[in-house]
């Protein structure tokens, strides 16, 4: 159910992108858009639930740690469907990268068999998240505008989750304002410009400068958590930080 309302509601927000787009490319094939955001929308769909589950099943710290090791999946990925190798200074930017999320994990992560399937289902959901983002460089490509590719992705994963919701459980969340107000911040915030900001980024830059880039949401959301909740991050998160934005660095200042 959260899965599905955070993408349907982000596609009704971005609705008048698409139909803008679609208004100015009248010639783009309907339906060989759609057959292109469907394999990318279906795994984001389960993506989004398998993201849920597993969240649930273990530690956040775990959680949060596993979702930060897709710059060791997307090289397969990127090689696979493009070659496109690594390049020396992407491998040093990966390994800064890498030890700092070695620390955090160290002063944060909880190993223990009662998290296993927890931890298990965000590995796959990580590796799914993955998969879908390298998707869309080719995707992109081959549609005139962005909007027409991630507007009915959207719609697809939403509807492909609520029918899987309709089976398993309720479709609808409680309809008081904290409920309501958090799913559409998902949509709004998370969705529309966080996965969007990714798929167009994915069209843009190499495959790891993404994924690397995309690393740093963790530091954000501790600086979040200090000036909303007062958490107080351990000295360690601080030493995993300058190791994680180091590796930015390099990877963004590398000249061509």
């Amino acid at each position: 159910m959260l899965a599905a309302w955070r993408v349907l509601l982000a596609a009704l927000i971005l609705a008048p992108a698409y139909f803008n787009a679609r208004k100015k490319f009248g010639d783009a094939p309907f339906f060989s858009i759609i057959k292109r955001s469907a394999v990318p929308g279906l795994i984001l769909s389960i993506h989004f639930i398998a993201w849920v589950v597993g969240a649930r099943l273990t530690p956040g710290a775990n959680a949060t740690l596993i979702v930060t090791l897709m710059p060791l999946v997307m090289p397969f990925f990127m090689y696979f469907l493009y070659r496109e190798k690594l390049f020396i200074h992407e491998w040093i930017a990966t390994s800064l990268a890498m030890i700092g999320i070695v620390i955090l994990g160290f002063s944060d992560v909880q190993i223990s068999s009662e998290h296993f399937t927890g931890d298990i289902i965000c590995l796959v959901s990580m590796v799914l998240f993955a998969a879908y983002l390298a998707l869309a460089r080719s995707n992109l490509e081959a549609v005139p505008s962005v909007w027409l590719y991630i507007v009915p992705m959207y719609a697809l994963a939403g509807l492909s989750s609520l029918l899987i919701a309709a089976v398993s459980g309720p479709v609808m969340p409680n309809l008081d304002w904290y409920n309501l107000l958090m799913v559409f911040l998902l949509a709004a915030l998370s969705t529309v410009i966080g996965h969007t900001a990714l798929n167009y980024a994915m069209q843009k830059l190499r495959g790891q400068t993404v994924t690397l880039m995309n690393m740093l949401q963790f530091v954000i959301a501790g600086i979040a958590g200090f000036f909303m909740y007062n958490e107080q991050p351990s000295a360690l998160f601080y030493v995993a930080s300058g190791f994680i934005v180091a590796g930015l660095l390099v990877v963004i200042l590398k000249p061509r």
